[in-house]
Protein backbone atom coordinates (compact mmCIF):
# COMPACT_ATOMS: atom_id res chain seq x y z
CA UNK A 1 0.00 0.00 0.00
CA UNK A 2 1.61 3.21 -1.15
CA UNK A 3 -0.49 5.75 0.72
CA UNK A 4 1.95 6.45 3.51
CA UNK A 5 5.23 5.75 1.80
CA UNK A 6 7.74 8.51 1.26
CA UNK A 7 8.00 10.17 -2.09
CA UNK A 8 11.04 9.37 -4.14
CA UNK A 9 13.41 12.31 -4.42
CA UNK A 10 13.73 13.79 -7.87
CA UNK A 11 17.18 13.90 -9.36
CA UNK A 12 16.83 17.51 -10.45
CA UNK A 13 13.67 19.32 -9.31
CA UNK A 14 14.43 22.54 -11.27
CA UNK A 15 14.89 20.72 -14.54
CA UNK A 16 13.14 22.27 -17.53
CA UNK A 17 11.91 18.98 -18.86
CA UNK A 18 12.87 15.42 -19.28
CA UNK A 19 10.05 13.91 -21.24
CA UNK A 20 11.68 14.67 -24.55
CA UNK A 21 11.82 11.66 -26.83
CA UNK A 22 13.02 11.35 -30.42
CA UNK A 23 9.37 11.45 -31.54
CA UNK A 24 8.66 14.72 -29.73
CA UNK A 25 11.95 16.18 -30.93
CA UNK A 26 10.94 15.42 -34.49
CA UNK A 27 7.58 17.08 -33.91
CA UNK A 28 9.36 20.17 -32.61
CA UNK A 29 11.68 20.21 -35.61
CA UNK A 30 14.83 19.72 -33.56
CA UNK A 31 15.86 16.17 -34.40
CA UNK A 32 18.80 17.17 -36.59
CA UNK A 33 20.06 19.79 -34.10
CA UNK A 34 19.42 22.93 -36.13
CA UNK A 35 21.53 25.97 -35.45
CA UNK A 36 19.43 28.76 -34.11
CA UNK A 37 17.94 30.36 -31.06
CA UNK A 38 14.31 30.08 -30.04
CA UNK A 39 12.33 31.76 -27.32
CA UNK A 40 9.43 29.60 -26.19
CA UNK A 41 6.40 31.27 -24.67
CA UNK A 42 2.80 32.28 -25.02
CA UNK A 43 3.48 35.84 -26.11
CA UNK A 44 3.35 37.48 -22.69
CA UNK A 45 5.47 40.41 -21.53
CA UNK A 46 8.11 38.11 -20.01
CA UNK A 47 8.51 36.24 -23.28
CA UNK A 48 9.02 39.47 -25.19
CA UNK A 49 11.47 40.71 -22.52
CA UNK A 50 13.50 37.49 -22.93
CA UNK A 51 13.44 37.88 -26.71
CA UNK A 52 14.71 41.48 -26.44
CA UNK A 53 17.45 40.44 -24.00
CA UNK A 54 18.58 37.64 -26.33
CA UNK A 55 18.65 39.93 -29.36
CA UNK A 56 20.72 42.50 -27.45
CA UNK A 57 23.09 39.80 -26.18
CA UNK A 58 23.58 38.44 -29.70
CA UNK A 59 24.36 41.87 -31.09
CA UNK A 60 26.94 42.46 -28.34
CA UNK A 61 28.50 39.07 -29.04
CA UNK A 62 28.66 39.89 -32.75
CA UNK A 63 26.58 36.86 -33.72
CA UNK A 64 24.19 37.16 -36.64
CA UNK A 65 21.67 34.52 -35.62
CA UNK A 66 17.93 34.64 -36.11
CA UNK A 67 15.79 34.54 -32.98
CA UNK A 68 12.43 32.81 -33.36
CA UNK A 69 9.52 33.25 -30.96
CA UNK A 70 7.58 29.99 -30.68
CA UNK A 71 4.07 30.44 -29.29
CA UNK A 72 2.53 27.11 -30.31
CA UNK A 73 2.07 25.13 -27.10
CA UNK A 74 2.37 21.75 -28.84
CA UNK A 75 5.85 22.72 -30.05
CA UNK A 76 6.73 24.08 -26.61
CA UNK A 77 5.59 20.85 -24.96
CA UNK A 78 7.62 18.85 -27.48
CA UNK A 79 10.76 20.43 -26.02
CA UNK A 80 9.73 19.16 -22.59
CA UNK A 81 9.27 22.69 -21.25
CA UNK A 82 6.59 23.06 -18.59
CA UNK A 83 7.16 26.70 -17.62
CA UNK A 84 7.69 29.61 -19.96
CA UNK A 85 9.50 31.66 -21.07
CA UNK A 86 12.25 29.30 -22.13
CA UNK A 87 15.41 29.71 -24.18
CA UNK A 88 16.55 27.08 -26.70
CA UNK A 89 20.04 27.32 -28.22
CA UNK A 90 20.86 24.97 -31.10
CA UNK A 91 18.06 22.55 -30.15
CA UNK A 92 18.93 22.38 -26.44
CA UNK A 93 16.83 23.98 -23.68
CA UNK A 94 19.22 26.12 -21.62
CA UNK A 95 16.76 28.09 -19.48
CA UNK A 96 13.11 27.98 -18.56
CA UNK A 97 10.67 29.62 -16.22
CA UNK A 98 12.10 33.14 -16.08
CA UNK A 99 13.02 36.10 -18.20
CA UNK A 100 16.79 36.37 -18.32
CA UNK A 101 18.75 39.58 -18.19
CA UNK A 102 21.08 40.44 -21.06
CA UNK A 103 24.23 39.30 -19.23
CA UNK A 104 22.66 35.98 -18.22
CA UNK A 105 21.52 35.34 -21.77
CA UNK A 106 25.01 36.17 -23.05
CA UNK A 107 26.59 33.67 -20.66
CA UNK A 108 24.17 30.88 -21.56
CA UNK A 109 24.57 31.44 -25.30
CA UNK A 110 28.37 31.40 -25.01
CA UNK A 111 28.30 28.17 -22.96
CA UNK A 112 25.92 26.47 -25.37
CA UNK A 113 27.95 27.48 -28.43
CA UNK A 114 31.36 26.63 -26.93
Amino acid sequence: MGLFSRKKAETNPRRCGGSRTPETATQAGTAAGPAGIKVLGGGCAKCHALEDAVRTALSELGMDTAVDLVTDFTQIAAYGVMTTPALVVDGKVVSCGRALKKEEAKTLIQKARA
